[in-house]
């Protein structure tokens, strides 16, 4: 189980959209700051959708912590495991996205002797036939 039991409150889960973003498609909707010298975004008027402030943060001792309690380490090879052992309690290995499948069980393995949670166990792993 996590060592953490703080409920996990996220002050805003929306994300932030870059202005104008909905009226051109030529104009991405991930986030921009404003820039211009007239911007009424920029300048904060009334009407105008909220930007990114320091305010939004989450509260330090639940920020990166993922919806079971955990902390991610991403996980390249057995040595990695290894780092886990004295934070089992804080930290869950995910196995990155490049490791071979064949790397995978060695290090499905080794969390399991170690007893460190792996979030995407299943990635790449198949049953191995009788």
């Amino acid at each position: 189980m996590p060592a953490a039991t703080i409920p996990i409150v996220k002050k805003r889960t929306k994300k932030f959209a870059r202005f104008q973003s909905d009226r051109f498609h030529r104009v991405g909707e991930s986030w921009r700051k404003p820039r211009g010298i007239d911007n009424a975004m920029r300048r904060r008027f009334k009407g105008q959708a909220p930007m990114p402030k320091i305010g939004y943060g989450s509260n330090k001792k639940t920020r990166h912590i993922m919806p079971n309690g955990y902390r991610r380490f991403v996980v390249k090879n057995t040595a990695d495991v290894e780092l886990l052992l004295m934070h089992n309690n804080t930290f869950a290995a995910e196995v990155a996205h490049n490791v071979s499948s064949k790397k995978r069980v060695e290090i499905l393995n080794k969390a399991k002797i170690l007893g460190v949670r792996v979030t995407n166990a299943n990635a790449r792993v198949r049953a191995q036939e009788a």
